[in-house]
């Protein structure tokens, strides 16, 4: 198998992961890789290799031409070409789903998007966190740079620019960039401004590449793309495409797993201080054994008043705040540990192993064992609905 999938970013190296973890659950196949840039192009070898099959993150249609030409069974694990080849990629509407809750739940009522012109993922994520928001009657603020512009306009003039746009927006607001690879350059620009990060503006990115993220100033929040699910799933269809199985006609879509946070966006931007409060202890205390009554004396308000400014500000109940904090952290759970469904129920704060399944069946449609499969890639353990 020829893999020809970058390693000069994190996505591309968990995409690899996912693929090694397929082979080593699976096949025993040769692997024809070497370390490469997402903007190479396709390695001469190739055009005599005689192999089997090709995983490729096909940026241009140089590359696309050339693994076209060997003849063999591809998959395409990018999108950015229009290619005969089956996709299988993140799901960015989904991602942009995860970033507008993780920032509508702390209490963001205007939004900002930073992305790159022309790029069809960065528009899929714009344009569907546009959509999200719009259900809820909020506008979105965008900023979009070329990829040109990235590379040939200078670092100076490319931010005094973005803080131009920064400066302007309204605030507190919440800001989407399309990839954590923007996050210093935005962070950069708020900086120019004097804008608090998160006080002022929060900010999240996408691809959890840790050590984009950490370098941040301050460090970067971000939805975490399961781009290893990409790399197993890729070696499973292309394992069935050469035992004979016809291509999917439609992408195959793998949901993130969940949002990172760190200090971009560590910050409660609500103006009600009472049901800031409130939400602090919940996300505090939540998965503790804490009821409604004990949220209420610590907010120092009646309970019919702390429960309306609740629906007002948040468009839920306190009980119903408490259960969604549960829910998170069994989800987070179940996707990175192999506990045991009645040790995550526990530990999650839920009563019993049931009570968390009926949450489950009636918040997210699906049990906490189909959660699991289809969220932890190569889970030891297959649980029992």
């Amino acid at each position: 198998m020829a893999l020809l999938v970058e390693t000069s970013l994190g996505s591309g190296r968990d995409i690899l992961r996912g693929i090694a973890a397929y082979v080593r659950q699976n096949r025993s196949w040769s692997l024809f890789h070497e370390p490469r840039s997402l903007d190479q192009s396709a390695p001469r070898w190739l055009a005599n290799w005689k192999g089997d099959g090709i995983i490729a993150r096909i940026q241009n249609q140089q590359i696309a031409k050339a693994v076209r030409e060997t003849d063999l069974p591809v998959i395409d694990v990018l999108g950015i070409v229009d290619t005969p080849f089956p996709l299988v990629h993140v799901d960015d509407r989904a991602i942009a789903q995860s970033a507008a809750e993780h920032l509508y739940e702390r209490g963001f009522r205007r939004f900002g998007f930073f992305g790159i012109k022309d790029e069809n993922w960065s528009e899929r994520r714009r344009d569907a966190f546009q959509d999200i928001l719009a259900t809820k009657q909020y506008e979105l603020e965008v900023f979009e740079a070329s990829r040109d512009e990235l590379h040939e306009i200078a670092w100076e003039k490319r931010e005094d620019r973005l803080a131009a746009w920064v400066a302007k927006l309204p605030r507190p607001i919440g800001v989407m960039v399309s990839s954590d690879q923007l996050g210093c350059d935005f962070l950069e620009a708020c900086r120019r401004i004097n804008a608090s990060v998160p006080d002022e503006i929060a900010v999240v990115g996408v691809d959890n590449d840790e050590p984009l993220c950490e370098v941040s100033q301050p460090s970067l929040s971000s939805v975490w793309p399961d781009h290893r699910a990409v790399g197993f799933e890729a070696a499973s269809l292309l394992d069935a495409m050469m035992k004979g199985n016809e291509p999917p006609t439609q992408p195959t879509l793998i949901p993130p797993r969940h949002v990172v946070t760190r200090r971009s966006t560590d910050i409660l931007a609500i103006e009600d201080s009472n049901v800031a409060k409130a939400l602090k202890i919940i996300r505090d205390h939540g998965c503790e054994d804490i009821n409604v009554d004990q949220i209420v004396r610590h907010s120092g308000l009646s309970r019919s008043v702390l429960q309306r400014r609740f629906r007002q500000v948040l468009g839920t109940t306190i009980h119903g705040e408490i259960l969604n904090s549960r829910l998170k952290h069994a989800c987070h759970l179940l996707a990175e540990t192999d506990l045991s469904l009645m040790e995550i129920a526990e530990r999650s704060g839920f009563k019993h192993q049931e009570y968390m399944g009926a949450v489950f069946k009636s918040k997210l449609k699906k049990t906490p064992g189909q959660f699991r499969k289809q969220n932890q890639l190569g889970a030891k353990r297959e649980d029992q609905d």
